[in-house]
């Protein structure tokens, strides 16, 4: 496919794991990418001149503005089987509702929560820590932009029965507002928030914060990393 012919795209995401889809071999081969990291960059003034044939959103923490979404078709990413899972902190809803797996849904961008056709899904796992899961949820988003590129498919509608999540706060990352029962759910509530940018899981101890990152489930134990700090710091 000659430079002319390739429709020009947008990565849009605020995480880093997913900068590397804007230089990927593969993905230029079916389109010319452009990546775009921070709000201020997202502006209508600069995708017009672009002129993308799709602003691709593999994770995004801000507000899409409706003047890009309806101007641009903007293809969000979202890592559950919707309409199962709408709203905000999927990983750590379904996390602690149990599952063992999602799909991602890639949908087009409109004025409902979550709510636009789904241009098609696929399956991933949720094993791992938080930013293992997100670096294979990369991948996976990758083979889908590439799916939707190369079979120009449409979205349909979305179908079934409405769940939706709760945006979690900073605070609720507290290990001891988690209402633990077992070793498994304590693994799962610091494993599900162990990713670059995430409030990892911690207990206060008066003017000290201790944070658990990197667990592991042995038998009757976990094994893993604490970091000890003032909260002021």
């Amino acid at each position: 496919m000659s430079e002319s012919n390739k429709p020009k795209i947008v990565i849009l995401t605020s995480r880093k794991w997913n900068e590397w889809m804007a230089s990927d071999p593969e993905l230029r081969t079916v389109s010319e990418p452009k990546l775009v990291v921070s709000p201020q960059e997202l502006t209508t003034e600069f995708l017009r001149d672009w002129k993308p044939e799709f602003v691709f959103v593999p994770h995004w923490s801000f507000l899409i503005p409706k003047e890009i979404f309806s101007e641009f078709k903007t293809v969000i990413f979202h890592m559950t089987d919707l309409p199962y899972g709408r709203g905000g902190s999927p990983l750590q809803n379904l996390i602690q509702r149990g599952h063992t797996k999602t799909k991602i849904s890639a949908i087009e961008c409109g004025d409902g929560l979550d709510a636009g056709p789904v241009y098609c899904k696929q399956d991933l796992d949720l094993y791992g820590t938080a930013e293992e899961i997100f670096l294979r949820a990369s991948k996976t988003i990758h083979s889908m932009i590439l799916k939707i590129l190369r079979e120009r498919m449409q979205p349909i509608p979305q179908s079934g029965a409405v769940t939706e999540f709760k945006r979690r706060k900073p605070e609720e990352s507290d290990l001891l507002s988690g209402k633990s029962r077992s070793e498994e759910d304590i693994y799962d509530f610091i494993r599900m928030l162990d990713a670059p940018g995430y409030p990892k899981a911690f207990i206060d101890m008066g003017e000290f914060r201790i944070e658990f990152s990197e667990a592991l489930l042995k038998q009757d134990r976990i094994k893993g990393t604490f970091e000890i700090r003032k909260k002021s710091q």
